[in-house]
């Protein structure tokens, strides 16, 4: 079975060795390092070469990945420069995605990354970003871009309820259904099961509004018990959930149990870990 990690966050050297300088510069990127900061070398980020080292001990495939979307235009084009260089490195392991920030610039930058090989957007963090998904004006030169490439667009999301933690935000289940709706045709991926948007697909109007949206698995042990899974499957929505691990926050071995304790079928095991995400890439 060929299996995909669609979530997977590489950072640069030259970041890596240097993060309390982008920090300052950063808020949304301290903030979410800041609560361990001591460790946050060794805790927050990896390489490319580490990642094809981590999806070949879990017995995986390919992994996409994608430098921080940082508020700076320059910072983004830097690690977007980075994974256009691993991609070309590793071609059997690694898929780019680019990030960009708000601005009638991103639409540029989406073309070069994609001309260099990248095959979509994202992760963007909305809130983070002072992205307004409700803004269509604002939103119109990454959407309509991603849109006219064919290529998918990866948002951040979280669930309004429970436990505060650094990065979750107050980005409404209302702005992404609103952003959905003014961009019909774009193909999303809502990040950690869209902050439990998946749930609201039992309603008519918006399954049919949400035929081009899907639903990656990423830091779901920290926020859903394995109940999870077996709930996706009652409700058949294996076809439009994506495995993405969120690595270096969790390795891809953490979510394997939960998974395997719904008791998929092997079909629909493929879809999760590599056909669903293959289907909306260019």
């Amino acid at each position: 079975m060929l299996k995909i990690d669609a979530h997977v966050h590489i950072t640069p050297p030259g970041i890596i060795n240097n993060w309390e300088k982008y920090a300052k510069k950063e808020r949304y990127f301290s903030l979410l390092l800041n609560s361990k900061a001591a460790s946050a070398k060794n805790s927050k980020f990896v390489t490319a070469e580490e990642v094809v080292y981590e999806i070949e001990k879990n017995n995986f495939d390919k992994a996409v990945v994608f430098g921080f979307a940082f508020c700076d235009l320059g910072l983004c084009r830097y690690v977007n420069d980075y994974v256009i260089e691993k991609i070309k490195e590793f071609p059997e392991k690694l898929i780019g995605f680019a990030v960009v920030p708000a601005g009638r610039k991103s639409s540029d930058e989406i073309e070069r990354c994609y001309n260099a090989g990248l095959k979509g957007v994202g992760e963007l963090f909305p809130q983070g970003q002072g992205i307004n998904l409700d803004d269509q004006k604002q939103m119109q030169p990454i959407a309509n871009t991603c849109k006219d490439l064919n290529i998918p667009l990866l948002l951040h999301a979280n669930e309004p309820v429970g436990h505060y933690y650094p990065g979750k935000t107050s980005v409404s289940l209302g702005q992404i259904e609103t952003f959905v709706s003014d961009n019909p045709g774009l193909k999303i991926i809502l990040a950690h099961f869209g902050g439990g948007l998946l749930f609201y697909e039992t309603m008519k109007e918006i399954k049919k509004k949400f035929c081009n949206v899907y639903y990656d698995t990423a830091a779901s042990p920290f926020l859903y018990d394995s109940r999870i899974y077996r709930v996706i499957k009652a409700l058949g929505l294996h076809e439009k959930i994506i495995f993405g691990s969120d690595f270096p926050l969790l390795p891809a071995e953490r979510y394997i149990p939960d998974i395997e304790a719904a008791n998929f079928s092997n079909d629909e095991k493929l879809l999760i870990f590599s056909s669903n995400i293959l289907k909306i890439l260019p």
